[in-house]
């Protein structure tokens, strides 16, 4: 069972929350790539310094990197604030 089992792959990409649409595309372009290949997608928006005053703007963020990315794969977790750092998780979609 152990030979057959198949091993999960987790792709990170990293948001500030004043992201500009040209840096926002890139990234989302990255993650179609990993998306396709089948890994996971753990997208997170890091706060530095007073920037957590924004969290409002960085779900935003998360949930519209997920809404572009809905025919490749379907968020696992929506966006969770840990600490400085707010991440969700979009799993591929099956073939």
């Amino acid at each position: 069972m152990k030979a057959k089992a198949q091993k999960v792959v987790v792709k990170e990409i990293r948001f500030g929350p004043h992201i500009d649409d040209h840096d926002f595309n890139f990234k989302k372009n990255h993650a179609i790539n990993f998306l396709k290949e089948g890994s996971k997608v753990r997208a997170y928006v890091m706060f530095r310094g007073r920037e957590i005053v924004y969290k409002d703007q960085g779900e935003l963020l998360l949930l519209r990197f997920a809404n572009e990315l809905e025919e490749f794969g379907k968020a696992e977790q929506l966006p969770l604030l840990e600490g400085k750092r707010m991440m969700m998780i979009i799993a591929p979609k099956k073939k």
